[in-house]
C-alpha cells in the first residue's frame, strides 16, 4: 500500500497514538481581519476528530 505523501507532511502520530493536525486559515490575511486571540488558537494543533480517523489510517498505513 502506497502513503498519501500530502496527508502524511500533515499529520503526525502522539505517543498514546492519536494523530494531531493543524488548523486552518492561518496563512494569509492576518493583519486586520484577525485578532490576535484568533491566531494564537489557529497556531495550535489539534487532534484528528473520531469520524475521520479512518480516512487518516487508510491515507497513512505506515505512519503508526
Amino acid at each position: 500500500m502506497k502513503t498519501r505523501k500530502s496527508a502524511a507532511k500533515r499529520l503526525k502520530v502522539t505517543g498514546t497514538g492519536k494523530y494531531v493536525r493543524r488548523k486552518c486559515f492561518k496563512s494569509h490575511l492576518l493583519t486586520r481581519s484577525k485578532n490576535a486571540k484568533r491566531k494564537r488558537r489557529l497556531s495550535q494543533q489539534v487532534v484528528v476528530s473520531s469520524a475521520n480517523v479512518e480516512h487518516v489510517e487508510r491515507m497513512t498505513p505506515y505512519l503508526k
